[in-house]
């Protein structure tokens, strides 16, 4: 009785809400070993997943769509340790929807030795593979296929920013050779560089381990890997941010400016990290700023 009041529950939620997630791959997950799954779900006030070691993605429908038919794929942060599914997943896409957005939080697997074969390229497979699915899909969902973004708080930022400059290092199949090239990156006080200086270390350690070498450094400090055809950027950050340098958003940016590609910034005094949509320290309200963005970049 039970599992069937819980199926109708599920029903009632997808429709009332829109919300459908699948699975990431239809059979065998690339890159991993045979492990039991350990997902753990917490909320104290913060909704954490740990431990994913299967990907999903959840798709969120607007009530009303935009004329733009864009879609934005979301990576919530956690430092590759951990996700914060909330603040920084599931509100950002309700949020998203109202705008009339068709939003995709993606639960990614967080790298670990014990379930990957190579655990440096593990998040940055399951972002590719988002992005493949909503354009194979676009039609079925009613998307435009040339306005697919993606958005990433903390480390979800740096995976954004990865997916945004490495597109054309394919780390799945491809069979179709669908474009794996967002249109357009959204990023949250994200960790852009793994160099020293800018770095999370937790978030370096977690994905390329505790002694990487120079060139894996290199290879994963996006600032580094900007050329003229990354996609334009939304980028949003704190001055006094002690988790992740504001630098990290001033280097993107700079990189961005000296190889063309005309993008927005905004920077607070003040916030800290991890404010999500709401930056406590202020009346702004940064999402107000994307939605002017997004209709002059004609993506709304």
């Amino acid at each position: 009785m039970k599992s069937v009041l819980l199926s109708i529950f599920l029903l009632i939620t997808i429709a009332c809400t829109g919300q459908k997630t699948i699975p990431l791959y239809k059979d065998v997950i690339p890159n991993s070993k045979p492990s039991a799954d350990k997902e753990k779900t917490t909320n104290d006030g913060i909704l954490i997943i740990s431990n994913v070691s299967v990907p999903t993605l959840a798709i969120y429908k607007p009530k009303k769509q935009a004329k733009s038919k864009s879609a934005v794929i979301i990576c919530p942060g956690g430092g590759y340790g951990v996700l914060a599914a909330g603040h920084e997943g599931s509100d950002v896409a309700k949020a998203l929807n109202d705008m009339g957005i068709t939003a995709f939080v993606l639960k990614y697997r967080l790298p670990n030795d014990s379930i990957m074969l190579n655990k440096t390229i593990g998040p940055l497979q399951d972002a590719q593979r988002a992005i493949q699915i909503v354009r194979e899909h676009a039609a079925e969902w009613n998307l435009d296929r040339t306005k697919v973004g993606i958005m990433g708080f903390s480390a979800g930022g740096h995976l954004a920013a990865t997916a945004s400059t490495q597109f054309n290092r394919p780390v799945i199949d491809n069979p179709n050779s669908i474009s794996l090239r967002p249109d357009f990156s959204i990023l949250l006080y994200p960790v852009i560089s793994f160099t020293d200086k800018l770095t999370h270390m937790g978030s370096r350690e977690n994905l390329i381990g505790k002694n990487p070498t120079d060139s894996l450094i290199e290879l994963y400090s996006n600032e580094l890997q900007v050329t003229k055809n990354t996609p334009k950027a939304f980028l949003v950050h704190a001055a006094d941010d002690g988790a992740v340098p504001i630098g990290n958003s001033i280097a993107y940016y700079e990189a961005l400016l000296k190889n063309g590609v005309y993008s927005e910034m905004l920077l607070y005094p003040h916030g800290e990290h991890g404010f999500g949509m709401n930056n406590k320290t202020t009346g702004d309200k940064w999402m107000d700023n994307l939605k002017n963005w997004l209709k002059s970049n004609d993506l709304l």
